[in-house]
């Protein structure tokens, strides 16, 4: 097979439905810290001679995945099958419905991975599809869809971003010495990982206590991707490197009640302790993401990764599971997700 920036040249023959579904969502998961507020949707349309041709969703106000497809496939579309991870916009928005370019190209078939929650989308570009004599098939992949969109499907769904809540510390479970220095307990490796996170996240949120020991900037310097909105929980000095900053003095529900008006899918809580536990305690992470040092303080007085707990025995810990162990530079990356995690997932790849 023969690659290129716009199509994949193969062989005509029955088409691999779900390679094509998987195609779609590793091109949708690559443009995550680039198109939100809107979903980072990824599209494969596969003509009737074999040829392949893929889009991913450009920035806010470029074009969706659908119509990049479409656009690298020309009159090849005709007649196609196309593969995409949600529901085709039927709607103006700031660019023009989806449908009306897969129904004006010719496409005779079109399988989804998931309908769009949005109020403005959810069903209307399905039935549109539909009453133009295009099959439309819903579910396909629909979980391995709803991973990567997690955060968009939730916020839409429920109102509220996406909470990923990153941490570093040493293997015995610190976050800083007991002066609170902490720079630099992961590699450089690690760190970059992180700014990943920061450009997949639409804000930021630390502690007063980090932001003013710390002092970080809360950028996204070494990966591409926009910076997220800056937020520290307390006050912060005129003179902050993190400057400008939004001051939140209000409760965590309140900041993420906030958050979603504003439109933002995911917040990233970078920490220190207390952040942390504000948001723990509550039960409002939906995954965690801890950076493990091959490092040991070996002292009992070091700060630890969360603190505000009131559990005193065993029997009270909170557990969720490993949801990915990851090799990073020297470091590791665990993420841990709540057992809730599991039934979230499940009901957003069954919408209907």
């Amino acid at each position: 097979m023969e690659d290129s920036d716009s199509h994949i040249q193969t062989y005509p023959g029955q088409p691999d439905h779900e390679k094509w579904m998987e195609f779609a969502i590793e091109l949708g998961a690559r443009q995550m810290p680039f198109t939100p507020p809107n979903p980072w949707v990824g599209c494969v349309l596969v003509a009737k001679s074999g040829e392949v041709f893929f889009g991913n969703t450009q920035p806010p106000g470029g074009k969706h995945a659908e119509i990049v497809a479409l656009d690298a496939a020309g009159v090849k579309a005709d007649g196609s099958v196309m593969y995409v991870t949600l529901e085709p916009c039927a709607h103006y928005g700031r660019t023009p419905p989806c449908t009306q370019a897969i129904i004006e190209a010719g496409v005779k078939k079109v399988f989804m991975a998931l309908p769009d929650p949005d109020k403005k989308v959810y069903g209307s570009g399905i039935k549109e599809l539909r009453a133009a004599s295009i099959d439309c098939q819903i579910g396909l992949c629909a979980k391995k869809a709803a991973e990567i969109l997690l955060p968009y499907l939730k916020q839409r769904v429920t109102g509220r971003p996406f909470v990923v809540l990153k941490l570093a510390a040493t293997s015995d479970g610190y976050i800083a010495a007991p002066d609170y220095s902490s720079k630099w307990i992961t590699g450089e490796e690690a760190r970059k990982d992180a700014h990943r996170l920061r450009a997949e996240s639409g804000a930021v949120a630390v502690g007063a206590n980090t932001l003013r020991h710390d002092d970080p900037e809360l950028t996204v310097r070494l990966v591409d991707g926009k910076d997220p909105l800056r937020i520290v929980l307390g006050k912060a000095d005129s003179d902050s490197k993190a400057q400008p900053l939004l001051e939140w003095t209000s409760g965590p529900e309140e900041l993420l009640d906030y958050l979603g008006e504003m439109n933002i899918l995911q917040l990233l809580v970078e920490g220190g302790s207390k952040a942390a536990g504000a948001f723990h305690t509550k039960g409002l992470v939906d995954k965690y993401v801890i950076y493990f040092a091959p490092a040991l303080l070996g002292n009992g007085n070091g700060v630890p990764m969360i603190s505000g707990s009131d559990v005193e025995q065993i029997a009270q810990i909170w557990r969720g599971r490993f949801h990915a162990v990851t090799k990073v530079g020297e470091d590791i990356r665990v993420d841990i997700v709540p057992m809730t995690f599991d039934a979230m997932l499940t009901g957003f790849s069954q919408l209907k």
